[in-house]
């Protein structure tokens, strides 16, 4: 049956999709959805996507463009993963192109022609019947031909041959002479020699609650089922996600692994290439955008089975997705916080309900949405409570500094408990979640501070590039050596950052290997490996770092931690504070101890006294977060209820808190949701731009989202939308 028109999906702030002929000279058969199209728009020409062909145009057929060209062989996106990706722009309410362009890697919504390579690929001249008898008595000979009648035609390069199957390099040359196989060039849009991956290696025998997480979960292969896994640090969590991972290997399915920063997990890519006997993909932001092309296009095809990615990846199109895991499921970097504002670990959890498949969320320290999941029973909790090899669980000590004089952030017991821990040719971690040398310059003379010309905020000062750096914005300026106000010379930094800590620690021990680990000490391709390969190789060694160092980093000679400046979560307007606070501690902490010597973690403090740190020292996560529940429970914030949050900026003061107070006023009475503001952002400038928000709460979801779809049609009637930039934040994790 011919199609006559073709709905696309535009990128860009469009809501809806837009109707177009099919080119003149296409064949029906290439207008199917899925596949990349150009049409004109406006003065322009766009590459958008089809999403469905219907008979009849929603505007008058005279009215229609044709199309200019079908840009794909075959659909990029198959119907399934185009309707997950609409019902994602539904959910969180936004332009479904915008949604359904970030399925596709970055070139691919640029450029017209897919990479190809032209590669050699190996084929069987003969019938198979033929090709089996002409080596019946020659077995390698055999199990190359039954390899290449298993895999799809034209896909097996001699790298994937000898990756693939032992001794087949040896037993082709043969097959070649008797022209039983032929080695030919083809067009290929991916290089499959990037599938070759190491032998696999022994694995360690699980102990019993591994054991019976890694039974529930394989149990549930082949069905949708939500597992919450709880591990204390160093309970062997990445051990249970590769034995699940095997297992559906072993079933044919495909499995996605999506983890906070893969820059961060240096050593979790290794173990899953060298245990995983299939190829494992890794997909992030650091690479170019052929590189992230070409995964892509292994990962879509199938020629790859495991998915190793960041947030994005949870977007991407997967062939017989058999399971879904999200390793620690509670980290904020899998919240999208520009454009398109999802939770890659909530869709994680629609994926794998579509595609009826287990999901596995895995952390030491959940998310009170996800706890609370669990004791609703939509999430089944397992539990790690053991550390794996014996290691013992570090002791956690408040450190009261309130009488103590500090230097550089450091208290002279924290010194002194560093320098036994040297002695002992042990490694020792400081950490501070602030980078640079001081968050703050000051004149001592007329009072003047580093204020940002472009936010409300500080310009902190880093001395190691001589510079004054916004954090919000990336405004940068050399650190003056007079005030700019008054002229005087006696500027001072205020408050520490990694960088002042390092030299503290520099001066204090100066024949130890001392490395700091943050973003700016990182930011080369490769850094962060180099760096982690010198703590393993060194004996007594310190390190300095931001949270960088708490996330999937095993580091078993550290049996000391020392955390500074842990008082900002105690205080914070954001409700969430203390959880992220305890969070973040807990990490930290589960650094120490993790060889055969017991750890030891100092939490430096003002605030001893304060009910959640005691919790945390003496009874750990669980408890906090217990108490974080009830708490949230009498003010019914999240998990209670559901938020939208609303924002609005503009180069103007008036018009962003305008445009709220007009839109509040159209939409009448919301009840029963409820509606706090408009009132100006915590951080009321940003980047140049003032900046007011609107805040949607209700205890049930679809009444809030029945009122969001109200909100987005309004809008769009306002004169003053245009004179602002709005977004629409589902389920927002901060109010900044």
């Amino acid at each position: 049956m011919t199609h006559n028109i073709l709905r696309v999906a535009l990128p860009g702030p469009l809501r809806g999709f837009f109707d177009y002929l099919p080119p003149a000279d296409a064949d029906s058969d290439a207008c199917e959805p899925g596949r990349r199209v150009l049409v004109p728009f406006g003065r322009s020409a766009r590459i958008g996507v089809i999403v469905a062909c219907p008979q009849e145009a929603g505007v008058e057929h005279e009215r229609l463009k044709a199309a200019e060209a079908i840009l794909d062989h075959a659909p990029l996106l198959d119907t399934q993963h185009l309707e997950f990706l609409n019902w994602c722009a539904g959910y969180y309410h936004h332009p479904a192109g915008e949604v359904i362009g970030a399925a596709l890697p970055l070139r691919l919504r640029k450029q017209r022609k897919a990479l190809t390579y032209r590669a050699q690929v190996l084929a069987l001249r003969v019938p198979a019947p033929e090709a089996r008898a002409a080596c019946e008595r020659a077995p390698r000979q055999l199990a190359v031909v039954e390899y290449l009648l298993e895999q799809p035609p034209a896909t097996v390069s001699r790298a994937l041959l000898r990756a693939h199957l032992k001794g087949g390099a040896a037993a082709l040359r043969p097959l070649l002479l008797k022209e039983v196989v032929e080695e030919r060039e083809e067009e290929r849009v991916m290089d499959e020699q990037a599938l070759a991956v190491a032998g696999r290696v022994a694995s360690p025998e699980p102990n019993p609650e591994q054991l019976a997480a890694i039974s529930s979960v394989e149990a549930a292969l082949g069905g949708f089922a939500a597992f919450l896994l709880q591990g204390v640090t160093g309970s062997g969590k990445t051990e249970v996600y590769l034995r699940v991972a095997a297992a559906a290997l072993a079933r044919g399915e495909s499995v996605m692994v999506l983890v906070p920063e893969i820059a961060l997990t240096p050593q979790l890519q290794q173990r899953f290439q060298e245990r995983l006997g299939r190829g494992v993909v890794l997909l992030h932001s650091g690479l170019s955008e052929g590189e992230r092309e070409q995964r892509w296009q292994q990962v879509r095809t199938g020629l790859a089975g495991v998915l190793l990615g960041t947030r994005s990846s949870v977007l991407y199109p997967m062939q017989g997705l058999g399971l879904v895991i999200v390793d620690e499921e509670h980290d904020s970097s899998f919240k999208q916080q520009e454009g398109f504002r999802y939770s890659a670990r909530d869709l994680a959890v629609i994926r794998a309900q579509r595609a009826g498949c287990p999901v596995l969320l895995g952390s030491a320290t959940p998310s009170l949405e996800s706890l609370r999941n669990a004791q609703l029973g939509r999430y089944q909790l397992l539990h790690l409570r053991e550390r794996a090899g014996g290691a013992l669980a570090p002791r956690i000590d408040l450190l009261d500094i309130r009488d103590q004089p500090l230097k550089s952030g450091l208290s002279e017991p924290l010194v002194e408990e560093l320098q036994r821990t040297l002695a002992r040719g042990e490694q020792a971690m400081v950490f501070i979640n602030r980078r640079g040398f001081a968050p703050v310059l000051t004149c001592y003379d007329c009072g003047w501070i580093s204020d940002c010309p472009r936010c409300d905020a500080r310009q902190t000062v880093h001395r190691g590039v001589n510079l004054l750096w916004c954090h919000h914005c990336g405004a940068q300026r050399p650190i003056p050596r007079q005030c700019p106000q008054c002229g005087g010379t006696q500027l001072h930094p205020l408050g520490q950052g990694t960088e002042q800590v390092e030299q503290r620690l520099g001066e204090l021990f100066p024949g130890v290997e001392l490395l700091r680990v943050d973003r700016d000490a990182t930011a080369r391709k490769g850094s962060l490996e180099a760096l982690l390969d010198r703590v393993h190789r060194a004996d007594a060694a310190l390190l300095v770092g931001t949270q960088m160092l708490a996330k999937g980093h095993h580091f078993p000679n550290v049996t000391l931690v020392g955390a500074l400046d842990a008082d900002g979560g105690l205080f914070s307007a954001d409700f969430r504070a203390p959880e992220r606070m305890a969070q973040l501690l807990i990490q930290v902490a589960g650094r120490a101890g993790r060889g055969d010597k017991p750890g030891r973690v100092l939490i430096q403090t003002r605030y001893p006294d304060h009910p959640l740190l005691q919790l945390l020292s003496r009874q750990g996560y669980s408890a906090v977060a217990a108490m974080a529940m009830q708490e949230r429970r009498a003010a019914q914030y999240p998990p209670f209820s559901h938020q939208a949050l609303l924002r609005a900026e503009a180069n103007l003061a008036e018009w962003p808190m305008r445009f709220l107070g007009q839109l509040v006023e159209s939409l009448g009475d919301v009840a029963p949701v409820e509606l706090w503001g408009p009132v100006p952002a915590p951080m009321a400038r940003r980047v140049g731009r003032y900046r007011a928000h609107l805040l949607y709460q209700s205890q049930q979801r679809d009444r809030l989202h029945a009122v969001l779809d109200r909100v987005v049609e309004a809008i769009a009637r306002l004169p003053t939308a245009r004179r602002v930039r709005w977004s629409l934040d589902v389920d927002p994790i901060d109010n900044y």
